[in-house]
């Protein structure tokens, strides 16, 4: 087993163009004999030669066998240069980082996934691995919401969702966000979790999205009634060095990357100005 600070070098298998700033590279390490195990939730170091590194979700689960998934949306340098990427190319990843989800809690409750733009990438790994062992868990819904129909990520994967009879999924896109043929939901994503009205009981929401997405959507848990430590959320945005270094992702005494990235609502309610 190699240093988690040690990277290992990944070739790109293929890139899917989600939306005109986001791309999923799907990733093979090269070292396929030494096992690369991870919690959903959890973060990697993404490098790129002469350009630099930077923090990216898992966005693929641990029954994806010989592949890692990562979505990068085009924001600086670093991401610039992973959009230039082509199949084949090698990267290095250092990971995996972070706490990732409490598997063992979800099991047996009903489950609440709350996403917004990219911040679909964290969840969508923790999707998969709930729905590769659906009987453990009990009702399952999906919200889902982003700027316009265009910028919807894993496009495909939503259509599956939506067609399974075991999953609630919702859509919606904000005012304006619509196009001609869209039949999904027009409306802010916490306004349509308002309307959803799920039942707090044994019931564990996650949610990822934008800041302001993230806090008015915790405002609207509490609201519903929802307990703060059976709400969830993964803070990955704020990260940098991923290992507690430049302080970047500092907040009281939570360090993101190194006691989250997921935390309960709980955890960063009385930080919640600073973080979101």
């Amino acid at each position: 087993m190699k240093s988690l600070y040690t990277p290992r070098l990944a070739r790109v298998k293929s890139i899917v163009a989600e939306t005109r700033d986001v791309r999923t590279l799907r990733l093979a390490l090269e070292d396929a004999a030494d096992p690369f195990d991870f919690t959903p939730g959890q973060f990697v170091e993404l490098s790129v030669p002469r350009a630099g590194e930077a923090t990216f979700c898992i966005a693929s689960c641990p029954g994806d066998e010989g592949v890692l998934e990562c979505s990068v949306k085009r924001v600086g340098a670093v991401t610039e240069a992973i959009h230039m990427l082509d199949p084949e190319s090698l990267v290095g990843i250092r990971g995996p980082y972070g706490n990732g989800f409490p598997m063992d809690t979800l099991k047996g409750k009903d489950l609440l996934f709350v996403g917004g733009g990219i911040g679909l990438a964290p969840l969508r790994g923790l999707i998969r691995e709930v729905l590769r062992s659906r009987d453990d868990y009990g009702g399952l819904a999906i919200l889902y919401g982003a700027r316009t129909a265009a910028d919807r990520v894993y496009k495909d994967e939503l259509d599956a969702w939506q067609g399974r009879e075991d999953v609630r999924t919702v859509l919606t896109v904000d005012p304006g966000g619509e196009l001609p043929d869209w039949k999904g939901r027009v409306g802010y994503v916490p306004d349509v979790l308002r309307e959803m009205a799920p039942k707090p009981d044994d019931s564990v929401a996650v949610v990822c999205g934008p800041p302001i997405m993230i806090r008015l959507t915790l405002a609207a848990f509490d609201e519903l009634g929802f307990d703060p430590e059976r709400v969830l959320t993964s803070l990955e945005l704020k990260m940098k060095c991923g290992v507690g270094q430049c302080g970047r992702c500092n907040v009281g005494p939570l360090y993101v990357c190194k006691d989250g990235p997921v935390f309960t609502c709980a955890q960063i309610k009385e930080f919640m100005e600073d973080i979101l």
